[in-house]
């Protein structure tokens, strides 16, 4: 890690009611991780019995549409413009479910429910290589299997019958 003001190597310090927090001793400050943040959507249809899935470029798993939050967008900007640009369906309806950090990218993943309008989605080739509708049962089979997608779709089966 280094120290995003000088670029200095940082190292470890402990900070009280912090713990162990990168440390600039050029600049004699501490430096907090900074990560990226995004959106995840689980899809659902009006009639809230199927669930939308994506295939990435390069990926044989179906997962969850998602997309990162452009500098000075809202998080539920970002939800509507995502889905848009990678299906061209507009959203009717979306709910916050909840959040997970992804260690592997270092990325905040802020997850919503998001009830799409009736049509049929018109992949974004630049992306995707396919897009499907499921059963809801079928989706859990489909889904990357100990993704966080996964989780944020199990838990979303629990409350999409709410909205």
């Amino acid at each position: 890690m280094f120290c995003t003001v000088c670029g200095d190597k940082l190292t470890l310090m402990f900070k009280q009611d912090e713990g162990l927090v990168p440390y600039c001793k050029k600049c004699n400050e501490y430096r907090f991780p900074r990560f990226s943040t995004a959106v995840s959507m689980v899809v659902t249809n009006r009639t809230k019995d199927k669930i939308l899935l994506a295939k990435h470029i390069g990926n044989d798993d179906y997962i969850l549409f998602a997309g990162y939050i452009k500098k000075g967008e809202t998080a539920e900007k970002a939800v509507t413009r995502e889905f848009k640009e990678e299906t061209r369906l507009d959203t009717v309806k979306f709910k916050y479910m909840g959040s997970r950090y992804h260690e592997p990218k270092e990325l905040l993943m802020l997850n919503y429910v998001l009830i799409a309008e009736n049509g049929n989605p018109v992949p974004d080739t630049n992306e995707l290589t396919e897009v499907k509708w499921f059963d809801p049962q079928d989706a859990l089979e489909a889904i990357r299997k100990d993704s966080i997608a996964e989780a944020f779709l199990k838990n979303a089966l629990n409350e999409i019958k709410k909205l």
